[in-house]
């Protein structure tokens, strides 16, 4: 999925027409924020498997 300079400019553009100059920063945000959790929690699953792993090796 290669996405060009021109690709998001329209991407962007497209978005600012549907959802308006006030709403984009607060769904930028938005979507911020829940790829923050996501990375966390995903972060927290790897850890346990490393000390699961690690408790096994012992």
């Amino acid at each position: 999925m290669n996405l060009g300079v021109g690709s998001i400019i329209l991407i962007v553009f497209v978005a600012l027409l549907i959802f308006g100059p006030k709403k984009l920063p607060e769904l930028g945000k938005a979507a911020g924020n829940t790829l923050k959790e996501f990375k966390n929690a995903t972060k927290g699953l790897a850890d346990d498997d490393d000390d699961s792993k690690k408790r096994e090796v012992k």
